[in-house]
């Protein structure tokens, strides 16, 4: 099996990101990697589609700094192939960090990966299901009781209004964006900084109000689902806790927050069932779930990360798990000559 994995950059690859990972399994598996970059697709005059792929020239690195180290180098092979030599295009790029400096690169993952599944490649997630869920918006279609109490406004008034009924404070964010970034936890409609917290949040376009959490205090649960449930491996879950550093809001590890050991408990279990039957709609295969008490504070379907922290803290990889995935969808398309639906491939 040939895989390729689309990131915003390979220079910004890093060997924590859970997507090294997944190719050092993938590789260790027997499979072939490759990377692909927003500007490696081609599409000529007669249809074809091809991408320039960043390839590792046959070896087979077992550790994340040396398969980064030989992607990375000057010496690493650029190879045109035609798509159809393919057999999974992940997409593993997070559209928000591009929305600024190139934002002809935001929709390139969901454009050109619906014409990879049109020419019969496995593309997770499905790319249909991803445009819908390019800024926080797709997340007010998960049912209401998995959600805190939200406002999405540009008006300064309304927020003042939705602070004034949540006594015990609010978290504002920006509707595009991820990794943390802008966002503010806010106590009070009469807070001295509002103005400029809100300048600052408002610059790249809409904000979303959420109530405050007392829970959230002691960080968050990410949890992996994979084809729509909860990913598991001899009774062991995907997920662990995010502690957010002292004084700060945001749990996301890359933003001083600590991992730690979290209890996957039947509660938190039934939280994820409450959102299967849409991710599993909108052909969602791997999705990192932040969970605060009964609340679902946010579903990542772009780059969801944590692999390396999860196997640190439990002992357990699971990313072979996911890479077993694959070889499978890829016999069902075998099996049914390619007339199975990427969308409805992605979760079987």
């Amino acid at each position: 099996m040939r895989i390729a994995f689309f990131v915003n950059s390979i220079e910004g690859e890093a060997p924590y990101y859970t997507t090294t990972w997944l190719a050092l399994a993938a590789l260790a598996r027997g499979h072939e990697v490759c990377y692909v970059t927003p500007g490696d697709f081609v599409l000529r005059p007669d249809d074809s589609m091809l991408i320039r792929a960043t390839t590792l020239e046959g070896s087979k690195p077992k550790k994340p700094e040396t398969l980064l180290g030989a992607l990375q180098s000057k010496q690493a092979k650029i190879d045109t192939i035609d798509l159809r030599e393919i057999d999974v295009l992940f997409l593993r790029n997070d559209p928000s960090e591009d929305a600024d400096s190139r934002p002809w690169a935001v929709y390139v993952g969901t454009n050109f990966g619906r014409l990879a599944a049109a020419r019969g490649v496995i593309v997770l997630n499905d790319p249909e299901g991803l445009a819908l869920a390019q800024n926080k918006l797709y997340f007010q279609g998960f049912p209401e009781a998995v959600r805190p109490t939200t406002l999405i406004s540009r008006s300064i008034e309304e927020i003042r209004a939705f602070l004034d009924s949540h006594s015990r404070g609010v978290v504002l964010k920006p509707l595009q964006g991820s990794g943390g970034k802008n966002v503010f936890k806010i106590g009070s409609k009469d807070e001295v900084n509002l103005n400029q917290i809100f300048e600052v949040a408002s610059d790249g376009g809409y904000l979303i109000a959420q109530s405050f959490l007392p829970d959230a205090v002691a960080g968050d649960i990410r949890l992996f689902l994979m084809n729509g449930r909860p990913l598991e491996r001899d009774g062991v879950y995907a997920g662990f806790r995010r502690v957010p550093a002292k004084g700060d809001v945001r749990s996301n590890i890359h933003a001083s927050g600590t991992p730690e050991a979290a209890a996957i408990t039947p509660e938190v279990l039934a939280i994820a069932e409450k959102l299967r039957p849409k991710l599993v709609e909108d052909g969602m295969f791997l999705v990192g779930l932040d969970i605060v008490g009964d609340k679902v504070l946010e579903v990542n379907v772009f780059t969801p990360g944590g692999f390396p922290e999860i196997a640190a803290i439990v002992g357990v990889d699971f990313s072979d798990a996911v890479i077993a995935a694959l070889e499978h969808k890829l016999h069902i398309q075998e099996l049914y000559g390619g007339r199975v639906p990427n969308r409805t491939l992605a979760t079987l």
